[in-house]
């Protein structure tokens, strides 16, 4: 069943916590099937939490450190490779499915919520 269009009620979309967060390193995920980097994201009182993203197409590793991301926070962990992703960041699928991240059109304090 293709729940793609499927409605989401109010409280649904609530529970998604998705929050601003500053990359504090990335690097290659040499162990990824897919091309990835691990980043290590400050989320202000929400702590420091890992990712991986498929974001190579786009993103050198140098560029991504200091740059305010959005990312989904209450997600349960997910084992990727040798890594425990903490956090799903966000992005639109383009062409060939190359993620152009979303961010904040101006600097705002760490784990700020996205509403």
């Amino acid at each position: 069943m293709n729940r793609e269009n499927e409605p989401l009620s109010w409280e649904e979309f609530e529970r998604v916590e998705m929050r601003v967060g500053t990359v504090l390193e990335a690097a290659v995920f040499e162990a990824a099937r897919r091309p990835a980097y691990k980043l290590l994201i400050d989320f202000g009182s929400f702590g420091v939490r890992k990712s991986s993203a498929q974001i190579t197409d786009l993103y050198q590793p140098a560029e991504l450190i200091g740059r305010q991301i959005i990312a989904v926070v209450n997600f349960a962990p997910k084992q990727i490779a040798t890594m425990r992703s903490e956090c799903l960041v966000l992005g639109a699928l383009g062409e060939r499915d190359v993620v152009t991240l979303l961010s904040t059109e101006r600097k705002v304090e760490n784990g700020s919520r996205i509403g």
